[in-house]
């Protein structure tokens, strides 16, 4: 018995060595380069993100802007990875701009102007001369780095379209009420409590912002006080991306109550023509929100707003998504539970018929037979 438990020991301690050694590809999420900056007469470092179909199409990418690159480029193309793109936002080219200590805070102060013809002559230029990318460009920046968007993004209104920052962040007034943009201009703030040596700079540009709430500036500011100044940019830049793509998304709500405060169908219709607006493509609501609402009528017992649904988005039950024994079923039944015994039968019967001999065989032919004994 002794000997069988050492065989067993070293046979596993020798699995486990063997699968220890072995050695995968690389995982890259990026390219580093090296612009050789004559603006600012010394190389800089960027990193660049290419979203994962940029080589088997033809179309054209925004580009998110990291300051700071060297912290928060990563977390910029986490959130890419991880938001199901293009579903939750479009697929973005994401570029790091890496800041050197000693120089950084000089830059994004004194010597502000210089940088922002880095920023334009040296950086978007390489980036659009280089890459198939749309005018559509947001700029990220934490502490310091966010006092100096805070002032560009309302200067060189045509040089980024939104901006996120954190962390620090103010305008006189006079440089808001000279803000003049003929398109609009997203601008996302945000903040803690906690972050006690930057926020009362950020509370008083939001209280500038909201006297003067300057045309065509689209601002939100947001704080976040269970965060502190070192975890609140990776949050910022999660939030702020979704802000400025606060339209690209399917709708989803949470409550048949929230669907008819905002608007109900008129509200569903005014929502997809804004976002094809803005984004291109059709303007007619899209799959994902019809089905959101037919489930959530089904899901709150609401046989009104589903039978309603059902009837209003009828296109969307012939999609692949309702191809199965499942859904015939749970529709049926639903059908069935509220005495609609011919939209009942319906289900029950093509569940039969074009999907046989399934795990919900008996149930249908169960719920076929009441709804055709009560409809007599």
């Amino acid at each position: 018995m002794k000997n069988i438990i050492l065989f067993v020991i070293i046979a596993f301690s020798f699995c486990s060595i063997t699968i220890a050694q072995v050695k995968g590809a690389q995982i890259s999420i990026g390219t580093n380069y090296t612009i050789s900056s004559k603006i600012l007469e010394q190389d800089r470092d960027i990193q660049i993100y290419l979203p994962k179909s940029y080589s088997s199409s033809n179309q054209n990418y925004d580009v998110l802007y990291i300051l700071d690159g060297q912290r928060f480029f990563t977390n910029g193309v986490a959130i890419q990875k991880s938001l199901r793109t293009p579903i939750a936002l479009p697929e973005m080219i994401v570029v790091g701009i890496n800041s050197i200590r000693s120089l950084r805070r000089n830059l994004y102060g004194n010597e502000s102007e210089k940088f922002t013809s880095f920023l334009k002559d040296e950086i978007i230029k390489f980036i659009d001369s280089n890459y198939r990318t749309t005018k559509e460009r947001i700029i990220f920046g934490w502490e310091a780095a966010a006092y100096y968007i805070s002032e560009m993004i309302l200067s060189e209104k045509e040089l980024f379209s939104g901006a996120i920052i954190t962390d620090g962040g103010y305008v006189s007034e006079d440089i808001v009420k000279e803000f003049k943009s003929n398109t609009d201009v997203y601008l996302y703030m945000a903040n803690s409590k906690k972050d006690i040596y930057y926020v009362g700079s950020t509370d008083a540009f939001n209280e500038i912002l909201i006297k003067h709430n300057p045309k065509n500036l689209i601002w939100k500011y947001e704080l976040f006080n269970d965060e502190v100044h070192q975890s609140m940019p990776h949050l910022a830049m999660y939030k702020g991306l979704k802000y400025y793509y606060h339209n690209y998304d399917s709708l989803v709500f949470e409550s048949i109550e929230s669907y008819e405060d905002l608007g109900g169908m008129q509200y569903l219709n005014t929502y997809f023509k804004e976002r094809a607006k803005r984004f291109e493509g059709v303007d007619n609501i899209d799959d994902n929100t019809k089905n959101g609402l037919i489930w959530l009528a089904w899901n709150r017992d609401n046989y009104m707003y589903f039978s309603f649904f059902m009837t209003e988005f009828k296109d969307v039950l012939s999609t692949p998504r309702y191809a199965s024994a499942y859904w015939q079923n749970r529709l049926g039944q639903f059908y069935l539970k509220h005495k609609d015994y011919k939209n009942a039968i319906e289900f029950f019967k093509r569940g039969l018929e074009q999907y046989p001999d399934t795990n919900f065989q008996t149930a249908m032919e169960q719920g076929l037979k009441e709804a055709q004994k009560n409809s007599n």
